[in-house]
């Protein structure tokens, strides 16, 4: 599966899920939602995310951003 930029997909190797950035070589670049670092998976480790995955994914990064914040 290649899913198309912009997107969201899940990393089956680490449950995580990304926005797809790109596509290089052998593998589909991802970020994480809200911004950070992309990493590369190869296409057949890749699903497509749920609904509830995005959100899951969403909430995490707003956590986060507040921890850090408020330190």
């Amino acid at each position: 599966m290649i899913p198309e930029r912009g997107s969201y997909a899940v990393d089956t190797r680490t449950d995580r899920i990304g926005q797809v950035m790109d596509h290089y070589g052998l593998f589909v670049q991802l970020r994480p939602p809200g911004g950070g670092l992309e990493w590369d998976c190869p296409p057949d480790a890749l699903r497509p995310a749920a609904r509830h995955d995005e959100l899951r994914a969403r909430v995490a990064e707003l956590n986060r951003g507040s921890r850090l914040s408020s330190s």
